[in-house]
């Protein structure tokens, strides 16, 4: 897992270096697919079932008022864009899976707030993930970053369990549950990942059946790490 989330890293690091005005989603996800292909792994998402169809692509890649599972295609990157990349990729039959969201430019203050909660958010709940410590304990770090940064959760898409199939049973919310959930246990792998939204987080799909918007259509940011919980403390799984 450690390797798949290596490869994950350098898939976005990629993106963050390839975006820019001008360049295609799906050029961005070519580039995605060969970098995770050549590294030695499968792209996690390629193939994914979902409710209409398989994910078609290898990397998902969401804009401004889209929150997750965006389906890349012919549309062009423009100055001013808020650019979420979804990245997943398997080594050996284990999954890494992370996300970074990111600004076309430099962006205005209420969006370098939004970006800047989310990725605070997404520190706060892995910190959260120690042993002896439970699910609910990383759900109310994230919601407590994501109040005091003035931006609403996404709540129907929450973290997994991770391993050797990229959504494992363990699920880890976003927000308070009123219930402590999992005990976190030494070798427990997941996958935390904030969703915020400006605006209303209220969410709808698009007939595409997999892209993900903001009902008002308020600008939305997502971070996401693999982690494993080890009787030192949380280890992200998904750097270089």
């Amino acid at each position: 897992m450690r390797q798949a989330g290596r490869i994950v890293a350098g898939v976005l690091a990629l993106m963050e270096e390839e975006l820019k005005p001008g360049v295609t989603t799906a050029a961005l996800d070519a580039l995605a697919e060969d970098y995770i292909r050549k590294s030695g792994a499968r792209p996690s998402f390629k193939g994914y079932p979902g409710s209409y169809s398989n994910y078609p692509a290898s990397i998902c890649v969401s804009i401004d008022e889209e929150v997750v599972h965006g389906i890349p295609g012919s549309r062009v990157i423009e100055e001013g864009q808020l650019v979420s990349v979804d990245a997943g990729a398997i080594w050996k039959g284990y999954h890494g899976d992370g996300a970074r969201t990111f600004y076309v430019g430099t962006p205005p203050p209420d969006v370098a707030r939004l970006i800047q909660t989310t990725r605070l958010a997404l520190m706060a709940g892995i910190a959260a993930a120690v042993p002896g410590s439970h699910v609910n304990d990383i759900s109310g770090a994230v919601e407590d970053v994501a109040i005091e940064g003035r931006c609403d959760i996404v709540r129907p898409y929450v973290g997994h369990g991770i391993g050797t199939k990229m959504h494992e049973d363990l699920q880890v919310p976003n927000y308070r549950t009123g219930r402590p959930g999992a005990e976190l246990v030494p070798g427990v792998c997941i996958a935390i990942e904030p969703m915020l939204a400006l605006g209303s987080a209220d969410v709808e799909t698009l007939p595409d059946g997999w892209t993900v918007v903001t009902t008002d259509h308020s600008l939305a940011a997502h971070f996401e790490h693999t982690i494993a919980v080890t009787e030192n403390g949380p280890v992200v799984l998904t750097t270089a």
